[in-house]
């Protein structure tokens, strides 16, 4: 029951941190979109696409953190969990299309780029810099425990860096007059973004394609259960991800005849939750035939 109600005050802490980064990030869009217009900056401007991408992101991880807190049913026997997944997926994809966009708009501008208001790109900038500050803050310490707001965090933190270059950008328009600093900086803004898709386009999909957890050596787990106190042979292993931060097992064990069965399970579940953090495990446990005895697992 304690576990339980941990998840749960993790999930809630993480929705409410997921709503104070949608409220940052919205307001900041607005500024950013007017900004970029009214300077010519095709940097803030990418910065502003890639605000909007956020808010829709960190809406849509909303909905999918909602979807994964109702109830199991019969046709759905682990609830809407993995909908955390599919939203950390979508935002994946979400950042590589944005990158492209970024790509081609500014090879257009570096031939021709046109005149822009350094001042005001840099005043932007600046604000960029504190709200997306204070968004990765507010999503920092939800992170560990959902893919969903990691995904939510990288948008931020690619924003946060988007920003950087905006305000280099400014700075060199203001210092040296090269209106090329301004594609170049959106160029840079689109390898941060590609460079951030990357990593929640492999995780979701490893979870999706139920790959072993990070962080897990199933070889090694299969060796502990298989070198356990009592026991002959493990088979059918499988080792799996629910959704981030819920690992479940699945394995079949045979023990000498004798032992017992129940006993020996509850001290497997142990070793699985204390070495390895798996508190989800499917154990079937049976006596082996006197034949099985002369044949141990190797994993």
């Amino acid at each position: 029951m304690v576990v339980g109600h941990v998840h749960v005050h993790e999930r809630a802490e993480s929705r409410r941190a997921l709503a104070i980064a949608l409220g940052l990030t919205a307001a900041y869009t607005v500024v950013e979109v007017v900004g970029g217009l009214y300077t010519g900056s095709l940097a803030l401007l990418a910065d502003a696409v890639h605000m909007l991408s956020d808010n829709l992101a960190i809406a849509l991880a909303l909905v999918a953190a909602w979807l994964a807190t109702r109830p199991a049913t019969p046709g759905r026997s682990f609830g809407y969990k993995r909908a955390e997944v599919l939203a950390a997926l979508a935002n994946g994809v979400l950042l590589v299309a944005l990158s492209i966009w970024i790509f081609v708009a500014a090879a257009q501008r570096l031939s021709d780029p046109p005149d822009v208001f350094g001042g005001w790109m840099l005043v932007i900038a600046l604000v960029g810099i504190a709200v997306n500050l204070a968004a990765g803050a507010a999503l920092y310490r939800s992170r560990a425990e959902s893919l969903n707001v990691e995904a939510a965090f990288r948008h931020v933190l690619a924003d946060l860096l988007g920003s950087f270059g905006v305000l280099a950008a400014a700075v060199v328009i203001l210092a040296t007059g090269w209106l090329q600093a301004d594609p170049i900086a959106s160029i840079l803004i689109g390898l941060l973004v590609l460079a951030s898709a990357w990593t929640i386009l492999r995780d979701s999909t490893e979870i999706l394609l139920e790959s072993t957890p990070r962080g897990i050596d199933a070889e090694e787990l299969g060796r502990r259960l298989a070198g356990a106190p009592g026991v002959v042979e493990v088979h059918d292993l499988h080792v799996w991800t629910i959704t981030s931060g819920f690992p479940a097992l699945s394995a079949h064990v045979l023990v000498r005849p004798g032992e017992d069965c129940h006993g020996r399970r509850r001290e497997l579940e142990r070793l699985l939750h204390d070495q390895f953090g798996i508190e989800h495990t499917t154990l079937q446990v049976d006596h082996a035939t006197e034949g099985g005895l002369v044949e141990i697992a190797r994993f």
